[in-house]
């Protein structure tokens, strides 16, 4: 009998295990495929190693300008892969050890519940627990009614091409497809893409999404909003792809990145009396508890914040509180995010339309400006910031950024929100300069006041 099986072994599921065991807890984690979830195989990681790599044409260019002859420049996206594929193969075996060394059982193989404290794994093998733990993560949706639609690719797939696609279709404008796209146009490929929507980054600030846009059509991505895919097949030289406008499009590959969705298939949680919600999610308490009293889940398989750092912070709350003695809840407020565009963004906190709806009296401070790189480079981007504030306590309520190092700025301001920082108390902090952060703290005038 373990006193807690963990099924999954991502970020959270393997954060709660480790933590357990340190606890004194005897633990099994049980994971059908790799150590160390999405973020560390097929995600965050990966994802970010080719985010750098798809930078450095734009460095090459805007190195002339200072002085430098660089060139010819080749990329092969074979000694990429491999060297992707060596760095996640080190992290996988960090996580796998640092469970064993922390004394948890590692189970191999699909798990399944029995019953409220019985875990099959694979077909033979059964677990007994005191408490279970779901942390299997989410994966990438699929759409099955789109004809064609086994000739796409998911998020999932991007990171086995074998080779740089000349022609892409991303389906999709969330970050994961952003992400992927400016990857694969940075390095070259034509890229298209189509979403049925009229902004990107659906619940992102409106100015944001505004100024994304136009970068990224600067940098050559073909964004083509309120259109949807009406069918793929095969052509004489790749895929034929036609869209409900009629037209069709012939490219190398489609790649589907329309959302993802929490990995409850198998796990018979219905049958041990755990209903999931209209988006497939297990429903929890503040504790990551569900209905049942014994069973708890962390992370994507949540739907709460869905975010690599909340499914350890998540994790490790579980287990402090279920086997240290402690009642430690999760704050899923002042969240702060970064998407690895190019140029990336970074916020925290309200976007103007959310915040007017809690603070009627808003003054928003924006600032839109060339980095001091670029007035030698030459590069078209701009730097955009924005201060949202409550105008009656003089709270900064919102910080959104894009542009270089967007994300390490919202990491820092993640602490100044959470801290309660004011528009005065920027006012009062000594800028660095030059910096594009410097910024954050000497925008004096409102570019705009709310008064509803």
């Amino acid at each position: 009998m373990y006193d807690l099986i963990v099924i999954g072994g991502g970020s959270g599921g393997v954060r709660a295990a480790r933590i357990a065991s340190q606890h004194g807890a005897k633990v099994a984690l049980v994971e059908e495929y790799r150590m160390g979830g999405t973020c560390v195989i097929r995600g965050c990681v990966p994802k970010k190693l080719m985010v750098y790599a798809s930078r450095f044409p734009i460095e090459f260019e805007e190195a002339h300008g200072f002085g430098w002859t660089v060139g010819p420049a080749k990329f092969d996206w074979a000694t990429l892969k491999r060297n992707r594929d060596r760095e996640v193969a080190r992290l996988e075996s960090i996580y796998r050890t640092s469970l064993e060394k922390a004394g948890v059982e590692i189970y191999e193989g699909s798990a399944r519940l029995v019953d409220q404290t019985t875990v099959a794994v694979g077909d033979d093998h059964m677990l007994e627990g005191r408490i279970i733990l779901i942390a299997t993560g989410a994966q990438p949706t699929q759409e099955n009614q789109l004809p064609g639609h086994e000739l796409c690719i998911d998020s999932n797939q991007f990171f086995l091409l074998e080779s740089l696609p000349k022609r892409v279709i991303v389906q999709g404008a969330g970050y994961i497809a952003l992400e992927l796209a400016c990857i694969l146009r940075n390095l070259g490929s034509q890229v298209d893409v189509v979403y049925r929507g009229s902004r990107v980054l659906r619940g992102f600030d409106a100015e944001v999404q505004e100024h994304l846009e136009n970068e990224l059509q600067q940098a050559g991505i073909s964004l083509r909003a309120n259109q949807k895919l009406a069918g793929v097949k095969r052509g004489p030289d790749g895929l034929d792809v036609t869209f409900d406008t009629g037209e069709v499009m012939e490219v190398d590959v489609v790649l589907k990145a329309i959302g993802r969705r929490p990995r409850t298939e198998g796990l018979n949680l219905e049958g041990v009396g755990i209903s999931l919600d209209s988006q497939g999610a297990i429903p929890v308490d503040v504790f990551s508890r569900s209905v049942v009293p014994n069973i708890y889940a962390v992370g994507d398989v949540t739907n709460r914040v869905n975010l690599t750092p909340m499914a350890i912070r998540e994790g490790h709350a579980f287990s402090d509180t279920v086997f240290g003695g402690k009642n430690v809840s999760v704050d899923h407020r002042l969240v702060p995010t970064a998407v690895f565009t190019t140029p990336e963004l970074g916020t925290v906190g309200l976007s103007e339309d959310e915040a007017l709806k809690q603070f009627p009296k808003l003054d928003v401070y924006t600032s839109h400006f060339k980095p001091m790189k670029a007035t030698l480079s030459g590069h078209h981007s701009k730097m955009f910031m924005k201060l949202v504030v409550d105008r009656q306590s003089d709270r900064v309520v919102g910080f959104h950024a894009l542009g270089p190092d967007s994300g390490e700025m919202a990491q820092l301001m993640g602490v100044a929100l959470k801290l309660g920082a004011t528009k005065a108390s920027l006012d009062a902090t000594l800028a660095v300069h030059p910096t594009a952060a410097e910024e954050i703290v000497t925008m004096r005038h409102p570019t705009r006041q709310h008064n509803a």
